[in-house]
């Protein structure tokens, strides 16, 4: 008789366990000659060492079936346990799976440009309207290279501008102030990391959110970076974003050309990174538009509204400048 501790990593032990922990209780029932007892994320083993075996094989493969799919259930653990191949719901274009086990895909063509760009190139540019999935998509590549072991951290930025609100009458302490502007970011890695594997990964700075101005100084290896909202950085920002790269690192730089929130006077960074970078070997820029746009189908509707309203005012500022370079010819 022998003991054996097995300490699951990759997985959050809540969904390994189940409900009431029936899949445990199920595992305790498919192998009847060994003494189980789980606690926290280790599984304590006693028993036979040929038996043991097997038993050890198998929560490894379990636990890798959790790890890709967020979810297990009775038939999977029966299947995988008989020696069979468990069906999952994995097809080619599957990024990820969400918390609920649903696979994540890219819903329009852009999107699966943006994929397949990420995979070839070390940088990537992603600019399209709200709701297009570029920042979702973007960080559901970088979960997977986190999930696959290509990576060992996830750094997401935005730069904290204020849109409307001033920074400094919003209640709390700086962190208070600017957790609002990370939330979205939030929302998605919620979406995809199970809750209590996500607080695991932020505490110990595996994940990391954080205001753009907290990445100067930094070089930033094994990663994937994303910046986000990076129409309202200034031209300072972004380069220094940009350089920070380390190695086995890659960048997504998503953005909005028609949300700029930036002072008049001020050029933003992503626009002049655009054309400076335009051409350069290992990066790629990917464009999405209102096709993309996978929210709301009145979504879809309000772009195209301020679209037409910003033409007209466009126009009619070309004809007000027209008809006054006209009267100052009459002057003359």
């Amino acid at each position: 008789m022998i003991e054996r501790l097995i300490v699951l990593e990759d997985i959050d032990p809540v969904i390994f366990f189940g409900v009431n922990n029936t899949n445990i209780q199920l595992i305790k029932a498919l192998y009847p000659k060994l003494r189980i007892v789980a606690r926290g994320n280790v599984i304590k083993v006693l028993g036979d060492e040929e038996e043991m075996c097997a038993f050890e094989e198998n929560i490894l493969k379990l636990e890798k079936y959790c790890a890709e799919y967020n979810s297990l259930n009775e038939e999977v653990i029966v299947d995988i346990i008989k020696g069979n191949d468990p069906q999952g719901e994995k097809t080619g274009n599957v990024i990820v799976f969400s918390v609920t086990g649903k696979p994540i895909i890219p819903r329009s063509d852009n999107q699966q440009k943006l994929v397949e760009a990420f995979n070839k190139n070390d940088m990537v540019f992603a600019i399209g309207p709200a709701g297009s999935g570029k920042t979702y998509t973007a960080i559901a590549l970088a979960v997977r290279s986190l999930k696959n072991k290509e990576i060992k951290k996830i750094i997401l930025s935005r730069p904290a501008v204020e849109a409307g609100e001033k920074l400094g009458f919003l209640p709390g302490d700086m962190k208070e102030k600017i957790d609002p502007y990370l939330q979205p970011l939030y929302d998605a890695l919620q979406d995809m990391i199970p809750a209590a594997k996500l607080k695991e990964y932020m505490e110990l700075n595996i994940i990391q959110i954080a205001p753009l101005a907290f990445m100067r100084g930094r070089t930033l290896n094994d990663a994937v970076v994303i910046l986000d909202e990076a129409q309202n950085t200034t031209t300072q920002q972004i380069k220094m974003f940009l350089t920070r790269m380390g190695m086995n690192t890659k960048m997504i730089v998503t953005g909005d050309m028609t949300q700029i929130d930036l002072p008049a006077s001020q050029t933003s960074g992503l626009v002049q990174a655009m054309h400076i970078l335009k051409g350069v070997k290992g990066i790629s820029f990917i464009e999405l538009n209102k096709k993309d746009i996978v929210r709301h189908k009145l979504v879809t509707r309000v772009v195209d509204a301020y679209e037409k309203f910003d033409k007209q005012k466009k126009e009619e500022r070309e004809k007000r400048k027209a008809e006054a370079e006209t009267e100052a010819e009459k002057t003359k």
